[in-house]
């Protein structure tokens, strides 16, 4: 049979044009929904982009916004928490540590080897273990400092090679062509410089951030560990008061002297806090004792208060505010509201609690109600004198500080990285639940309308930590480089040319030039006519070596006594000649005086360098001339070897 043919009508034509307009319309949708997608995933692609950008900016650095060193302290606070141990407010609440501005590993041996070989003239390529030490203890000290009392005495050490380093290789005109790369310890952002200032600031200000990291792990539920806590915390203040003093400009936000000023507030108010602890350990003999409630609310609660809301003030204004995690400013504002309710809690307990003011002692609870004086002029209501009256200014004062417990408690629940810290809501909550359970049971009568307005209590404290700077001097080093010489004249700052061997035979006076002064020791003068004067040896040369003999550290009394032992035969010298200075433009060139030359070995030698001194000027010298040193002491000439 032959298959029966479709009709071609009308009909079949429109079906075929409606589909083919279908098939328009779904694929115009494909391409549309592709686009879309195509956009969406682009989107997607630079999002991803920008936070990778943003990691790898932040690699090397601590995660602060994260709050891992706050919660590795509460860690070790809940496991040593007992739970019969009796409530003592603010021992728990967290401290914000700092964590340590990180760096790239640096190539020391090449800098310093041509550095030697050019103008200290000996073979750069000798030095390796010295170079390799100083590697080694850049490594230890910046990289992996321990949390400890040892790690603070490894940054300290290495503090001081950087001033022995500075004082022997660099120059105002003259750097060690080393760029040093440091990340910023609040955003992780890169900064780099070549000048040496750079490492040693960041070295000071891991000591002073590392001070808070012991200061926040102490255990400040004992007397011991809130003196242990406030010295750290003042050694930080310390620390970082000096570096703004001496750091004029900043190369990162952490550096910069506002953020410098802000963490020196925060380590003060931090310490202030320890105090409070401290204080609130140590119970009263009488617990009922009035002045002694109102002292430890004015001593310590409100003046902590008053520390915080300083340092939140300092946090909410630009530039800070734009690079301080927002934890740190919510923490320190919760702070400021917990401790002004703690302050009311305390003079509650003392007029609800404690007997009536004596008399005699009004005028001391005035002060810490109304700030005022013997001889002031009252500015409000009078205390009051009967027990009702009392007891409602207590109630007055515990509505005050259940509204600050609430506000403290609110502004907690704001942070996100807050509300992780358990242990932080805890304390909050209980020193709420605390002011309640107080004012249900002086609830007995019902006034709770009544208009009592309690005054605020003056912040005043007889024990306000100071800030201490870092002590450098309780860690001796020995200065790496000391073969090359004593810094005194072998340093970058200074142009030499050596001289010899030149042999001097005795004659019937001796050698004909006499001697002072140690390490290196100094021809002082020249007998005209003499050995010495044939010889072509001239005042002012310094011996370095003695018959082939390295003498550059030798006291004088060493080289006298070489000297005497040689016979006729006459000895073989070699000196070092000073040439005058060559300075840039604009700084004049000046040959050094004697005296700065000849400074003592305790200076420039062996001990301890001059950050250990009093002045801080010539401590880092980023951008401010130093002061040239003093004369030295005069070294007496010796009689002719």
């Amino acid at each position: 049979m032959v298959p029966e043919e479709k009709p071609n009508g009308p009909g079949t034509g429109e079906e075929r044009a409606r589909l083919q307009a279908a098939g328009s319309i779904r694929k115009s949708r494909d391409l549309l929904a592709d686009s879309q997608d195509s956009r969406l995933q682009s989107r997607r692609t630079r999002i991803h982009q920008q936070i990778n950008k943003e990691l790898r900016m932040r690699t090397g650095a601590e995660n602060l916004y994260s709050l891992q060193l706050l919660k590795e302290e509460l860690e070790g606070l809940d496991g040593s928490m007992d739970a019969d141990q009796p409530e003592s407010e603010g021992v728990t609440v967290p401290m914000i540590p700092l964590g340590l501005k990180e760096t790239k590993q640096l190539d020391w041996a090449t800098p310093l080897k041509e550095l030697i070989s050019g103008h200290f003239g000996e073979d750069g390529t000798s030095y390796e273990a010295e170079i390799r030490e100083l590697e080694e203890l850049r490594q230890q000290a910046v990289r992996t400092p321990s949390r400890s009392e040892a790690g603070l005495e490894l940054l300290t050490a290495y503090y001081n090679q950087l001033c022995f380093l500075e004082a022997r290789f660099v120059t105002p005109a003259r750097s060690l062509g080393l760029l040093f790369h440091w990340y910023d310890s609040l955003t992780g952002v890169p900064a780099q410089q070549q000048a040496l200032a750079f490492e040693k600031g960041s070295v000071l200000f891991n000591i002073g951030a590392l001070h808070t990291q012991i200061g926040a792990r102490q255990d400040r539920s004992c007397p011991g560990g809130t003196g242990r806590a406030v010295e750290a915390f003042q050694r930080a203040a310390g620390a970082f008061g000096l570096l703004r003093e001496n750091f004029s400009h900043a190369p990162s936000p952490d550096m910069s002297p506002t953020s410098l000023s802000m963490l020196e507030q925060l380590m003060t108010a931090q310490a202030q806090e320890c105090v409070f602890e401290g204080l609130s350990l140590q119970a009263p003999t009488d617990p009922y004792d009035c002045l002694a409630q109102l002292h430890l609310a004015q001593e310590a609660a409100q003046q902590v208060a008053a520390e915080y809301r300083l340092v939140h003030q300092t946090m909410a204004q630009p530039p800070v505010q734009d690079y301080v995690p927002f934890p740190w400013t919510t923490l320190v504002h919760v702070k400021a509201e917990y401790f002004r309710a703690l302050a009311h809690y305390h003079a509650a307990l003392a007029l609800c609690d404690g007997p009536l003011v004596a008399e005699a002692e009004l005028p001391a609870v005035e002060q810490v109600f109304l700030g005022l004086s013997a001889s002031s002029a009252p500015r409000g209501p009078a205390l009051p004198q009967e027990r009702e009256e009392s007891r409602k200014l207590g109630k007055a004062h515990l509505k005050r500080a259940i509204l600050g417990q609430e506000e403290a408690l609110r502004l907690h629940a704001v942070c996100r990285a807050l509300r992780r810290v358990d242990l932080l809501q805890a304390v909050l909550a209980q020193a709420l639940q605390r002011s309640l359970a107080k004012y249900s049971e002086l609830d007995l009568e019902d006034d709770f309308f009544e208009t009592t307005e309690a005054p605020d209590i003056q912040p005043k404290t007889h024990q306000r930590p100071k800030a201490r700077a870092p002590s450098f001097s309780r860690v001796k080093v020995a200065d790496i480089f000391h073969r090359l010489g004593p810094l005194s004249v072998f340093s970058a700052k200074n142009r030499w040319r050596l001289v010899g061997p030149i042999h001097v035979a005795r004659g019937e006076g001796g050698f004909g030039f006499t001697l002072r002064g140690d390490s290196p020791v100094l021809i002082a003068a020249v007998v005209p006519g003499g050995q010495a004067a044939a010889a072509g040896l001239k005042e002012g040369d310094y011996i370095v070596s003695v018959n082939g003999q390295p003498c550059r550290w030798w006291k004088h009394a060493e080289v006298v006594a070489q000297l005497k032992g040689m016979g006729d035969e006459g000895v073989s010298l070699q000196v070092v000649t000073l040439l005058p200075s060559v300075e840039p433009p604009g700084l004049g060139a000046r040959r050094p005086g004697l005296g700065a030359l000849l400074r003592s070995q305790k200076e420039c030698g062996r001990e301890t360098p001059g950050p250990a001194r009093a002045s801080p000027r010539p401590l880092l010298g980023w951008s401010r001339k130093a002061k040239r040193g003093k004369t030295g002491r005069r070294l007496s000439p010796a009689p002719q070897p």
